[in-house]
């Protein structure tokens, strides 16, 4: 017959290391969203990290519980989180690159640039158009300005 305790102790200790690293990716995510500066950079933070965290808690969860029954109900959680994570984050980044919140220097390559100077759009930063106003912020107009007069 098999001793069950060794195994048991070994589980806890697996479910303890992937509690802590999941915790500590879930916390580099935060820290991600807050220091980055614009919306395309926050979006690392926001799926990234976040998603691998939330799947490493739901395993040691798993793990702690040693039940069929708990990964079942668990997997669903992983399994939509993956699949809603990345269709948010592309959402919110054309928004942010649409409101211009984004630094377009540290763009490598703007694959949006070519479909906005399609749509006619010349007030967005990948627009065929150049316009002399800095990106972000300062490129909408305060409650004083008018906005740019359209040709």
């Amino acid at each position: 017959m098999v001793d069950a305790e060794p195994w048991a102790s070994i589980l806890d200790i697996a479910a303890g290391v992937l509690l802590v690293g999941g915790a500590i990716l879930s916390l580099a995510a935060a820290v991600g969203l807050v220091r980055f500066p614009d919306a395309l950079s926050r979006l690392h933070a926001a799926t990234k990290p976040q998603i691998l965290g939330l799947v490493l808690v739901v395993l040691a969860l798993a793990l702690s519980q040693r039940s069929w029954a708990a990964l079942l109900l668990l997997t669903p959680v992983i399994v939509l989180q993956m699949l809603t994570a990345p269709i948010a984050a592309h959402m919110v980044g054309r928004a942010g690159y649409r409101t211009g919140d984004f630094d377009a220097s540290t763009l490598v390559v703007d694959e949006l640039a070519a479909d906005v100077a399609d749509a006619g759009r010349s007030d967005l930063p990948g627009s065929s158009d150049p316009i002399d106003r800095p990106v972000g912020d300062a490129a909408r107009p305060g409650p004083s300005e008018e906005p740019p007069a359209e040709a």
